[in-house]
């Protein structure tokens, strides 16, 4: 089995300074913390550098308009009180997945692949920049090139502009 590193805060301002210290790779948060609440707490983790982290929230608040609050602040799962600690344990391990894929989905975009790539009569090789369809060179830009690399490697994946724009474009 598999363990866990947890760093505990009393409150609010407490969590704000652990997260800059530890910088975790998940965070279970309630909505009800004393000096600052847990919505703050999520709301200032979202515009730090390492913001990008899961967080799970708890609360005792069953209504569906607080889970919206919640999730639209930033929480990327919702558990309200009472819950199983199974059920908070699972939560915990499905965030954990789906960041850890998405962390090698990103790898494997960012590693520049050397080997050829053919789509049917389309060739890719991506050392020389070149591209080939049916035999004839085809004119490409380095942008136009990275992007037809890039959705070679990812068939079927579909890809948000902000995305593409920080994979092809590096911005």
């Amino acid at each position: 089995a598999v363990g866990y590193e947890v760093v505990h805060a009393a409150d609010g301002l407490a969590a704000l300074e652990l997260h800059a210290e530890y910088a975790p790779d998940l965070i279970i948060l309630d909505w009800m913390l004393p000096k600052l609440d847990g919505l703050e707490v999520l709301r200032q983790i979202r515009q730090s550098a390492s913001g990008a982290v899961p967080v799970l929230m708890l609360t005792a608040r069953d209504e569906e308009i607080d889970r919206v609050i919640g999730l639209e602040v930033g929480a990327d799962d919702y558990l309200t009180k009472p819950f199983g600690m199974r059920e908070l344990i699972a939560r915990v391990r499905a965030l954990l997945r789906r960041i850890e894929r998405v962390q090698q989905i990103l790898e494997a975009d960012r590693v520049e692949a050397d080997a050829s790539i053919s789509y049917g009569p389309l060739v890719l090789d991506p050392e020389a920049y070149r591209a080939t369809l049916d035999g004839v060179l085809l004119d490409l830009t380095r942008t136009e090139f990275g992007l037809l690399h890039l959705l070679l490697r990812n068939p079927g994946r579909a890809f948000s502009r902000s995305y593409l724009l920080d994979m092809v474009w590096g911005e």
